[in-house]
């Protein structure tokens, strides 16, 4: 196990948040579907022998690439313990693909295992330093590997987000869009001069808007209220609340909830950079 303090947030995604992500796991994934088809579209654009997911949480990702390519090697790599189990008993009967409990930021193959596709869904915003978490996963790629990973857009260009923080008697600020966070990747002047110090070429950005789906079920309202409660910007701040400011934000949820719903389903907006890179 690495140093938890290369992450920002590490303590948190080795406790309560990676607790509530790894019991949630069913949910982020659908989450986040449409998505992962896309990323996995992508990734088609690649031969590779070794792919590494980098912040793989439940192996979501990892998974669909090592059930479609069964003669790749596939190692994912998450910060938390909790979202590791989840992944191996998931991928229990898949021999081509395993998981790792490390920081990947500062992530050494214990083994000789140079990845020549690099992958992330969401996991790569988090660095405290993130020239020297790329220039890390640049060491460890393999000569002429592509990096393909995917992180949020701008806060205002994710009402999954932003609309449901507004429901708070306090709305909490944007998050910085120069730091280390969920929206750390929001950017792309940033990102791009992140990974071209780290040793990444040929970087591009496809932009990519999709439906997150966070209510589904016999109540999909309800469902999106639990959904909320436990991840996403909102979740810390209502453990905050009092009962009566509990039960108002709770009752605007619902009528975003049924004001977002078609077909049974639950789905707000988010926006999305899809990044692409080779190494240099």
């Amino acid at each position: 196990m690495q140093s938890g303090s290369v992450t920002v947030g590490a303590d948190e995604w080795l406790g309560r948040t990676g607790n509530s992500w790894a019991a949630e796991w069913r949910r982020t994934d659908r989450s986040f579907g449409v998505l992962t088809e896309r990323l996995l579209q992508r990734t088609r654009e690649y031969r590779c022998a070794s792919v590494l997911d980098i912040g793989c949480g439940a192996g979501e990702l990892s998974l669909a690439i090592a059930r479609g390519r069964p003669k790749s090697r596939v190692v994912g790599v998450d910060i938390s313990p909790q979202l590791v189990a989840v992944a191996r008993e998931r991928g229990s009967q898949l021999g081509n693909a395993t998981f790792e409990e490390a920081d990947v930021a500062a992530w050494k193959p214990a083994e000789p295992f140079a990845p020549d596709m690099l992958v992330s869904r969401h996991g790569v915003m988090f660095f405290a330093d993130p020239v020297a978490a790329f220039a890390n996963l640049h060491a460890v790629a393999a000569p002429e590997a592509g990096l393909l990973f995917s992180c949020f857009r701008a806060w205002e260009e994710n009402p999954a987000f932003a609309d449901v923080a507004r429901l708070l008697p306090v709305p909490p600020p944007p998050p910085a869009a120069n730091a280390p966070g969920p929206f750390g990747f929001s950017d792309p002047a940033r990102v791009e001069a992140i990974l071209a110090r780290s040793g990444w070429t040929g970087i591009a950005f496809e932009s990519f808007d999709f439906p997150m789906i966070v209510g589904a079920g016999e109540d999909p309202v309800e469902d999106a209220c639990a959904y909320f409660s436990t991840i996403g910007p909102a979740a810390r701040a209502l453990r905050e609340l009092d009962e009566d400011r509990r039960v108002a934000f709770f009752a605007n949820l619902r009528d975003l909830a049924r004001r977002n719903m078609q077909e049974g389903l639950v789905a707000l907006r988010a926006a999305a950079w899809i990044v692409t890179a080779r190494r240099g």
